[in-house]
């Protein structure tokens, strides 16, 4: 179920997302201080586009409260409010809450990406 999921995602949802945080992640790049920042928007891009299969877990100290902290006021915001939009069309629709849950994980995740880690999920 997992794949036939993603592969439903991808098509709906996750392509235009995915490529939201592609461009964000290069803007981020652009500058050397940004860096770090570019490259942990491509470790969620990629989970953007094939979630099923993977969450995510909390953590981290007060260097990711700091990035988080910038990450929130440059581009945190629009991410998320096009990720609870997203969400918010998706639920209208029986089929698409399991979608719409996955864009309101990502809206959470776009306001706190720093700090958190991908992990799969068990098979089991």
């Amino acid at each position: 179920m997992g794949c036939l999921g993603n592969v439903l995602w991808f098509i709906f949802c996750g392509l235009w997302q995915g490529l939201a945080w592609t461009a964000a992640g290069i803007l981020w790049c652009i500058t050397i201080v940004g860096i770090p920042i570019g490259m942990q928007c491509f470790k969620i891009a990629s989970l953007v586009f094939f979630p099923f299969g993977k969450d995510v877990v909390y953590g981290g100290g007060a260097v990711s409260f700091i990035e988080n902290v910038f990450w929130i006021i440059i581009s945190g915001i629009p991410l998320a409010l096009g990720a609870v939009l997203n969400g918010l069309l998706l639920c209208c629709t029986i089929i698409g809450i399991p979608f719409g849950m996955q864009c309101f994980k990502f809206a959470k995740l776009a306001l706190m990406p720093f700090g958190a880690m991908v992990v799969n999920k068990p098979m089991f």
